[in-house]
């Protein structure tokens, strides 16, 4: 037998029990640190969920923190089971602090960018958002980047950083917005019947809110049309609905009355010399 295998299986004899001990200890000590953690972060989730002042992002956030600070909490004890010194480790990690910060200057960006936006609360999970370029429905926000889907169902994450970095436009952070349309009609039309129709059309939507009044006013002097802007509200979930059923609405009851949605059109002048008998 060789001298290697010699000391191994003096090692066995002599520290086999014990390691096995702290092995067991070591797992069991994961075993219990991962219940533990799992019913200290659902119970902090539920507190957090009854109090109004926080937001569905800024819950997740937090726990998903608690839930890394004690993992971290969970493998010092355990490693310590099996004699591995952490005070080193922790010093070690002091030293090399800035070339780590130096290193991950991009996801601490990330990081504080992401706390910017958990402590001002631009958006929430479920609003329709223009942020970092894209623009859709917020589903996730992490310690790094958020999530959002656009409206043909495609999957974005955008780094925190990016966001905070640009502006945002929420679309469905208030109640009603209101909805802009433009309608050209014909030059030749009677302004005065065109905007007497546009309002009935209207009043006679069930999701056209009564105030703020809706608006119809000439808004240009267009090349083959007079345009006029109509500007009704209507609550925000409401208002695809009312754009869309508007459009169609208003183009078929003008064409019944006689109104002319025309088509661009230019009148040509030619000037020649009169033709010789």
């Amino acid at each position: 037998m060789s001298k290697w295998a010699e000391t191994a299986q003096e090692w066995v004899f002599t520290n086999g029990a014990d390691f096995a001990v702290n092995v067991v200890v070591f797992l069991l000590i994961l075993l219990v640190g991962k219940i533990t953690i799992g019913v200290i972060c659902r119970i902090t989730s539920q507190a957090l969920k009854k109090n109004p002042r926080v937001s569905e992002m800024l819950e997740r956030f937090a726990v998903d923190i608690m839930r890394k600070a004690l993992w971290l909490l969970v493998l010092m004890i355990a490693l310590d089971r099996l004699g591995i010194q952490i005070g080193p480790l922790i010093a070690g990690l002091g030293v090399a602090g800035f070339v780590i910060g130096f290193a991950f200057q991009e996801s601490l960006g990330n990081l504080a960018a992401g706390v910017m936006i958990l402590l001002n609360e631009p958006f929430r999970i479920g609003d329709y958002a223009e942020a970092g370029g894209h623009s859709g429905t917020i589903k996730d926000m992490n310690l790094m980047a958020t999530t959002m889907t656009t409206p043909d169902n495609k999957k974005i994450v955008i780094p925190n950083r990016s966001i905070w970095g640009g502006s945002i436009t929420n679309y469905t952070a208030l109640d009603t917005r209101r909805v802009d349309m433009t309608v050209g009609i014909s030059y030749s039309d009677d302004i005065a019947k065109a905007k007497q129709i546009i309002h009935r059309v209207l009043a006679s939507h069930d999701k056209v809110l009564e105030e703020p009044a809706p608006m119809v006013e000439v808004v240009e002097m267009a090349d083959s049309s007079v345009n006029l802007v109509v500007r009704p509200w209507a609550k925000t979930s409401d208002y695809w609905t009312v754009y869309f059923s508007l459009n169609q609405t208003i183009k078929e009851t003008l064409d019944r009355e006689g109104i002319v949605i025309p088509f661009p059109q230019v009148d040509v002048h030619h000037y020649g010399t009169p033709a010789t008998a």
